[in-house]
Formats: structure tokens, sequence, C-alpha cells
């Protein structure tokens, strides 16, 4: 810690398309470092730009705590990434996507990879585009996560909201 302030590095992981880029921009207090370039695979159909190396905030909680916020690039040929950006990780803000066919495919994904490098650290899930698509609900995603044997909170996000990101950076620190 310098100068007193507690901070935090905090994993945003998804699919493409969840909002991670979109997440960080929202809740950072200064300039974002975005890696966006245009879209030149399937993903087209989802958004134009898509993240190929990291988006990078940074946010002051108003309990005090400075987060940085990282943003992993969604396409599983960017995995490397993945890889990089996971070291030192205080807590992992998984954003799924509650529009696509198959949210519980993609969560379970991102939960294996978790277990992959035995992070036992702070996680929380955001699920976005609630409003687009509000099934599975909520209560669907923690039944989920009991089943899977996994302990962490839910919550609804808008990621162009800063108060919902707040929001879900605080469950998280608070996990």
């Amino acid at each position: 810690m310098a100068n007193g302030q507690e901070r935090h590095k905090i994993l945003f992981i998804g699919p493409v398309g969840a909002g991670k880029t979109t997440a960080i921009a929202a809740a950072s207090d200064k300039a974002v470092v975005c890696t966006d370039v245009a879209v030149s695979d399937m993903t087209r159909v989802r958004k134009p730009r898509t993240t190929i190396a990291l988006d990078y905030g940074v946010t002051n909680l108003t309990d005090g705590r400075r987060v940085h916020l990282y943003g992993a690039p969604g396409q599983e040929r960017f995995d490397f990434m993945w890889e990089i950006l996971r070291e030192g990780i205080s807590g992992l803000a998984i954003l799924i996507d509650n529009s696509r066919r198959s949210p519980f495919d993609d969560l379970g994904f991102y939960l294996r990879w978790r277990h992959s490098f035995a992070f036992s650290g702070k996680m929380a899930v955001g699920v976005s585009f609630t409003d687009r698509s509000p099934l599975p609900g909520l209560g669907e995603y923690r039944d989920f996560l009991r089943g899977q044997q996994q302990d962490a909170p839910v919550c609804a996000v808008d990621a162009r909201r800063r108060e919902d990101v707040h929001r879900l950076l605080h469950t998280l620190l608070a996990a």
C-alpha cells in the first residue's frame, strides 16, 4: 500500500460482447487504455470492434480503495493474454451476457479456467444484458454456482452505468 491507500487488481473476463471494455470505461477515473481493433471475423455480428490485448483503467471507490481494472479479450484465440493478466490479481469479475444462447456454458468455461490456475481469491459474477433477456434469473446463476461448488456473489450489471460497475466491485471486494 502506498500512501496508506489500499490497492486492488481486478480482472474482468467473459465472452465477447459481455461488456468488459464498457464496464472499465464507465468505472474508470482516468483515461482508459484500450486495445480495440476492427473486427475481422464472425464477431462482427455482435460488435464492430474487439479487444485484442487488454483494457486498463483505475477507479477510486467511495470507501477509499483504489482499484486497478484490467479487461481480458473475450476471444479464446487471445487466451495467452488471460495468462499474462491473471498475474497478481486480487479479484476476478466474470461478466456473462444473459442474452447469449448458453450463458451457463459461458460461466462454466470461465469457472474451469479459474480452476486451471488454482485461483482461490475473490470472485463475483456480473450478469449483463438482463434488459434484453431477463431469463435466466440471478437465482438460477446462484444455483448453477452452487452446483459447481463455487461460492460467489451474483448481480445484474449494466456495464454502461458506473454505479452498477462500482456495486459489482464493492460486492467482489466484500466477498
